[in-house]
């Protein structure tokens, strides 16, 4: 019996020497130490061995019990700490891996150009709340008190005196408290309105709103500098067109509008078989704003426009759907 003790010792110090994976050393495992392996059998067996010499072989099975679990564990441990090292090591000489690197939101390109536009002929940027004041957005604004727009419907307001902006023209009344003519400034921001999401509407937009208030400013002045920015922005080949509006705090309002981008002009549902698409609503400064903020209106005069960021950038790049703006898929942002 104790030959045959020796010869399973020496049969596993040499299988267990070739072993150089995980997987092949839990073959042996199985082979060796499992419920059915050599060693576990041989403990089997050790009811069938005269009395007097059980003791003897008892402990000779614990010795081989043990020098084999030993012998596994290291070399356990060896091809452990061998693949950790391989996989862990750096090789230096290899080129290092790409980086890719974002770029800025369509959206946020698309402002960027137009303040750009803007300050290059004299106007600063101011900004405001979103979070605004009825005062702000609706009164002094010239808006009456039963103007649709104050409904719920249209706003989302926040209680009796507040609200999430619908526009950015808060900031002009804010502009204006605080300086005096000539006031030259564009607005840009995020608004609200309570609006039906569709391919042409969403409930949340970014706005860009202008201002020019000084002595003798005409509507002549407001349309060559709307103009000028629609065919820096879409090229000297605009054809554009002016149609008269109204707004509460201007007077007289118009809309400015351009070929449309898909059909060209020759109707499409986009531009609901108009051939044009609107890109903006202007005006000359309605006498009474200028009396929340002080100004003389026999003294001066001023224009605003107003713009929507999501709008002008559909016009450039032929989108037909706003919604994709805010759905941040990549497949459509790394376009831009």
């Amino acid at each position: 019996m104790q030959d045959q003790l020796n010869q399973i010792k020496k049969d596993f110090e040499n299988e267990i020497s070739k072993a150089d994976s995980l997987k092949s050393l839990d073959q042996i495992r199985i082979k060796y130490l499992s419920r059915n392996g050599i060693v576990t059998l041989l403990f089997d067996k050790l009811k069938e061995v005269p009395k007097e010499n059980k003791r003897e072989l008892g402990k000779s099975l614990n010795e081989l019990r043990d020098f084999v679990s030993n012998l596994f564990e290291n070399k356990k441990s060896e091809i452990e700490a061998q693949s950790t090292s391989l996989t862990s090591k750096i090789d230096l000489s290899l080129p290092g891996y790409p980086i890719k690197i974002g770029s800025k939101h369509i959206l946020n390109q698309t402002l960027e150009e137009i303040k750009d536009i803007f300050k290059s002929m004299g106007f600063s940027v101011f900004e405001g709340p979103e979070l605004e004041s009825d005062y702000y957005n609706f009164e002094a604004l010239n808006f009456p008190a039963d103007h649709p727009a104050r409904d719920m419907q249209d706003t989302f307001f926040i209680n009796k005196n507040f609200l999430l902006r619908t526009h950015t023209s808060p900031v002009q009344i804010r502009v204006m408290e605080k300086m005096r003519p000539p006031v030259r400034a564009i607005m840009p921001g995020r608004v609200y309105r309570n609006e039906a999401i569709n391919a042409r509407s969403y409930c949340t937009f970014q706005q860009v709103e202008g201002l020019y208030v000084d002595k003798d400013v005409t509507f002549a002045e407001l349309k060559g500098t709307l103009v000028s920015f629609a065919k820096q922005y879409y090229g000297d080949s605009l054809k554009y067109r002016f149609r008269p509006s109204f707004f509460p705090f201007t007077e007289p309002s118009a809309e400015m509008d351009i070929t449309c981008f898909l059909c060209k002009g020759s109707g499409c549902r986009v531009c609901k078989n108009s051939g044009w698409l609107e890109i903006l609503g202007c005006g000359m400064v309605d006498p009474n704003v200028f009396k929340y903020v002080n100004y003389d209106s026999e003294e001066f005069t001023g224009y605003a426009f107003g713009m929507g960021i999501e709008r002008i950038a559909l016009l450039k790049y032929g989108i037909n759907d706003i919604r994709i703006f805010f759905e941040n898929d990549v497949r459509f942002l790394k376009q831009f």
